[in-house]
């Protein structure tokens, strides 16, 4: 019983350690422990780490560190990508070895051996698609149709050059500091795929979100269809209840079948734990990204609009602040006028609560066009192509 105790907790704890380092920035985990591990895991442990470091082998050995760091963070490099393809080919590896020797099965047929590899396969082959495609490079040569494609707001986009390339920026662009390029319409840098998220390359990324949902869905449904074909195929229920004597209801069996489970088949039941949880956290980036495409929004023009909203919200509460100050000054020299009862004046609104600040996003023009942008993004349209080819 104590093996089954260790892997509840073991499983419990990667699912806390996971949720807090993927998701702790979330709005929803402000004030609570789970933002306070997530700050550990990705600030505090390694400032920790570096002190520990210079009190032991001095700056040489930060220095050492920093470089590292460099490297991995500043720069491009694949060490995430391997990292995302050990983890997906591990994986597949332990459910193979562990599992296939149990397919076909009762609720199973043997096709779910080639099925698997196949969706492995299409997960890899999307993943290459978004890690090697072309974001949408800025370039001297086809800024001009950027610029005509995406065209300037006026509120968080305005006409100015890149300080870095030297060339006009176009609306809906950044220049990453990573891979030192322009990028038309950039959503993020994406060190698992060493690549920006931009004009050309959303739509595999979506489609990679997707479908490694699906496949890890599928992993675990297949997983516990496996482990409900070998109650079936052993009888178990009809030990417990013959041989046994447990009493034949879902709460007597539960228990008993959760503890034959975890001691013969433990690794399915990680496994099947393991595609589950990483499942939920795809399927929650996955609604996040889905909502910024169909509102034709990215995660940089979110931080963007945050703080116009902010910016326009203080002159906003300003001028609020002062017309209500001028209207009481001139309310205390107005002679002969009644005095205001003073539960009036408690109930009375107050201008700041009229405050408001509307996001006028003029990229979004409705779900379908908002889609087809995504699907068929403009610099891979023939209009983009001829427009491109006349200025030439």
């Amino acid at each position: 019983m104590a093996v089954q105790w260790v892997l509840v907790c073991h499983g419990l704890i990667t699912l806390l350690v996971l949720v807090s380092f993927l998701c702790g920035q979330w709005p929803i985990f402000q004030g609570t422990f789970i933002e306070r591990i997530h700050v550990f895991l990705t600030f505090g442990a390694y400032d920790y780490f570096l002190r520990f470091v210079g009190a032991v082998f001095g700056s040489k050995g930060t220095n050492a560190i920093l470089s590292v760091e460099y490297f991995c963070c500043d720069r491009p490099n694949p060490i995430l990508q391997i990292i995302y393809l050990a983890i997906l080919g591990g994986t597949y590896y332990f459910v193979a070895k562990s599992s296939f020797g149990y397919i076909p099965g009762y609720y199973l047929s043997g096709v779910h051996r080639y099925t698997s590899l196949l969706a492995v396969g299409i997960g890899v082959l999307l993943f290459l698609l978004t890690s090697f495609s072309d974001p949408g490079t800025v370039k001297a040569e086809n800024v001009s149709q950027y610029i005509s494609a995406y065209p300037y707001d006026n509120i968080i986009y305005s006409e100015k050059e890149c300080s870095t390339c030297k060339i006009p920026k176009p609306a809906r662009s950044k220049h990453c500091s990573i891979c030192d390029r322009c990028v038309a319409r950039f959503d993020h840098h994406c060190g698992w795929m060493n690549n920006c998220i931009g004009e050309r390359n959303t739509g595999y990324f979506m489609a990679f979100l997707l479908w490694h949902f699906l496949l890890c869905i599928y992993g675990a449904v297949t997983i516990g269809l496996i482990l409900a074909g070998r109650l079936k195929e052993l009888r178990v229920i009809h030990i417990l209840t013959v041989y046994y004597g447990v009493e034949n209801s879902f709460l007597s069996l539960a228990p008993h079948v959760v503890q034959w489970l975890l001691a013969s088949y433990n690794t399915q039941i990680l496994l099947m734990v393991f595609l589950a949880i990483v499942s939920l956290l795809l399927a929650g980036f996955f609604s996040y990204h889905a909502k910024l495409c169909l509102t034709n929004t990215t995660t940089n023009e979110t931080f963007k609009w945050q703080e116009y909203v902010s910016w326009q919200g203080k002159i906003n509460e300003a001028k609020a602040s002062a017309a209500a100050l001028k209207a009481s000054i001139n309310g205390m020299s107005t002679e002969g006028k009644p005095p205001e009862s003073k539960w009036r004046a408690f109930f009375r609104k107050s201008p700041l609560e009229d405050v408001q600040v509307v996001k006028n996003n003029i990229y979004d023009k409705g779900f379908f066009h908002n889609l087809h942008e995504i699907i068929f993004p403009p610099s891979m349209r023939s209009s983009f192509l001829q427009s491109k080819s006349k200025l030439g």
